[in-house]
């Protein structure tokens, strides 16, 4: 089976959010064939370059997001009247609200485009024109749109086609053929996320009936809520984004055979996008757990009076709620420690958060030097990983008896999946998918509740019997449920249902390119219900049917 691997800001690239696990599932599926689709979002990520690729992966093509890339084409007067028509169907859609309507213009929009980028050549020129913005501001100004919407300006209008073509610049891209090196030869398209990732997959739906699965560990249209929420960006153009992004998504759900949601979390987002429930089916994220096999099946349970936080340094982790929790539970337990173990802070917003956090730690405890990086008399430290006291991440967990996630925002929490490969017992926050993940393994509180924290953490400190029994369960479930096997094992299974559910139909020819008639057996165009052989569930809409993997049981 050929696979088409369609990822952003991802694979292969030697950063990104879905370069582990995307590089994990095409190892493990070493039977199939892989060609990779990728976009990439900052010069810095192209300077990275590539992780060393399996034999599998037959090609890779690339394409840059962050830089302008005008291809020198200009419309004539016939494709410049189709663009404008094209356009303002798509334009109307984003403005338009809760029309009924405007998901079918949407989509009749955004084809229209495809469509005319494939016969005409390329859009940067066509969407960074005069009639781009006249078209986008008369949709702004058409009845019943938003206040935000209806209050842009030109100087909103000209960021917002800016940031369109960016979004819609798969459509240009010379991806889409039937002969080798284009998505009209592969046999399924898995979209690494959703929104712009997963527009060539579209597209290949489109003009090939090429089937599509989406996976989304972090859902793509949330993360760009948060993204643009910094301020950086007018109010009406945030608007406009959001709008837009918010069409993508639901259009990329309807057309999709199947959608995996790493989490129940991620699940309600696509829910809440239109993703048809008969298509949904969770997915765990895989991870490797033989990095945390020592500690996890070691005797040493961790020093019984230290609490230990692993992970990024930033105001979503909020360290100011645990280092108040902490400074209670050193009231009432003289003995108690709290070990930081955080990753390089990048940019002068993490710098900032550390040094704030410093501050805080050496305010509840001015007696002590609490931004000593060495234990000693000091309850509180940061400390970075891979240093010469912490080389590796198991390291961190094997610190302490009590793992403490304190977050406000999360999706995946990464740090306490690992936590419960280590078999430690976990004090974790009321958010993303943390309760779906322990699953009754490990102990949870509110948000923003440093009492309850403390709390909580001291009910653990102080009975160890129940530190064991609720790590060793956290490990039993972390085996089942987050390894890279069965994700692999799951994929393994959707390929093979998905190929066989919507098979594409090509027209066989021969060397010379004449056709070949009986290349296909009859029986490949029976339906299943004449066979007597069919599976109970092969008349279901795709993704009816549960596994293993479902987390909604």
């Amino acid at each position: 089976m050929r696979i088409g691997m369609l990822t952003e800001g991802g694979y292969p690239y030697a950063t990104g959010e879905s370069r582990l696990w995307c590089d994990r599932l095409v190892r493990g599926l070493a039977q199939h064939e892989f060609e990779i689709y990728a976009l990439s979002r900052s010069a810095h990520q192209e300077e990275q370059g590539w992780i060393p690729l399996p034999h599998q992966v037959q090609r890779v093509r690339s394409a840059p997001l962050w830089t302008p890339e005008d291809d020198g084409r200009t419309h004539g007067r016939r494709a410049r009247r189709r663009f404008s028509l094209h356009f303002k169907q798509l334009a109307s859609a984003i403005c338009a609200g809760d029309d009924p309507d405007a998901t079918a213009r949407f989509a009749a929009g955004l084809y229209g485009l495809a469509e005319l980028a494939r016969d005409e050549g390329g859009l940067y020129a066509a969407l960074r024109s005069e009639i781009a913005v006249r078209a986008l501001e008369a949709a702004c100004r058409a009845p019943g749109v938003s206040r935000a919407v209806h209050a842009a300006q030109v100087p909103d209008y000209l960021v917002f086609v800016d940031q369109l073509e960016r979004a819609l610049r798969p459509l240009s891209l010379d991806w889409y053929a039937e002969a080798d090196g284009g998505l009209g030869g592969v046999d399924l398209c898995h979209a690494a996320s959703g929104g712009t990732a997963a527009l060539p997959g579209l597209l290949a739906k489109r003009f090939f009936g090429v089937p599509l699965l989406v996976t989304e560990y972090g859902v793509q249209l949330r993360a760009h809520y948060l993204d643009r929420a910094d301020g950086r960006l007018s109010v009406p153009v945030r608007a406009l984004l959001a709008a837009f992004h918010g069409r993508l998504a639901s259009e990329v759900y309807r057309q999709a055979a199947l959608i995996t949601p790493g989490n129940t979390h991620a699940r309600r987002w696509q829910e809440r996008c239109g993703a048809d429930r008969a298509k949904l089916r969770t997915v765990y994220p895989g991870m490797e757990e033989e990095r945390f096999t020592a500690v996890g099946e070691g005797e040493d349970r961790g020093d019984p009076h230290t609490l230990v936080w692993v992970g990024r340094i930033e105001p979503a982790k909020d360290l100011i709620a645990l280092l108040h929790a902490f400074a209670d539970v050193r009231k009432e337990e003289p003995a108690a420690r709290l070990r930081i173990f955080g990753a390089p802070a990048r940019g002068p917003e993490a710098a900032t958060y550390l040094a704030h956090c410093r501050a805080l730690a050496a305010q509840l405890f001015p007696d002590e030097a609490a931004d000593a990086v060495t234990m000693g008399d000091n309850p509180v430290s940061f400390e970075e990983i891979g240093g010469p006291e912490t080389p590796e991440q198991a390291d961190a967990y094997a610190a302490g008896s009590v793992v403490v996630l304190s977050s406000v925002v999360e999706g995946f929490p990464v740090s306490l999946v690992e936590a419960m490969f280590c078999g430690r017992a976990t004090v974790s926050t009321d958010v993303g998918a943390v309760c779906e993940v322990i699953g009754g393994t490990g102990l949870v509180v509110p948000p923003r509740n440093p009492r309850a924290l403390a709390d909580t953490c001291l009910a653990l400190l102080r009975d160890p019997e129940r530190r064991e029994r609720l790590g060793a369960a956290a490990r039993a479930r972390a085996l089942e449920l987050f390894t890279v096997e069965q994700n692999i094992a799951a994929f393994r299974g959707i390929y093979l249902e998905l190929i066989s559910h919507c098979p594409v139909r090509r027209e066989a020819v021969g060397e010379g390119g004449e056709p070949l008639p009986f290349a296909h057996p009859p029986e490949a165009y029976v339906p299943w219900r004449w066979t007597g052989g069919a599976p109970s569930w092969a008349d279901q809409p795709v993704g009816a049917c549960t596994t293993v993997t479902e987390a909604d049981a």
